[in-house]
């Protein structure tokens, strides 16, 4: 069971602003979630609870790419055979 003052605690460590009106509310819904781990920590594990494994990667294929002209044919400003994008900073 967790606490006002521990809500208040890990409020205080993650930088969140919790105010006191808010602290019954936060300490209702962190003491249901943990309810929750709860009620899956109770449910059994059938067997052998070993995941299966196997490699979900694909071997690499060296495939012809684009030609440059149909890359920059919906570019809206390319520059000097790039595609311009807009400045971030």
């Amino acid at each position: 069971m967790v606490s006002k003052e521990d809500v208040a605690h890990i409020a205080t460590i993650a930088d969140i602003g919790v105010d006191e009106s808010e602290l019954e509310l936060f300490t209702s819904q962190f003491n249901t979630i943990l309810d929750y781990f709860d009620v899956l920590d109770s449910v059994p594990v059938g067997g052998d609870a070993a995941p299966l494994r196997s490699n979900v990667f694909r071997n690499d294929e060296v495939v012809p790419s684009l030609p440059h002209d149909d890359v920059l044919m919906n570019a809206t400003d390319p520059e000097d055979g790039f595609i311009r994008a807009p400045r971030v900073i």
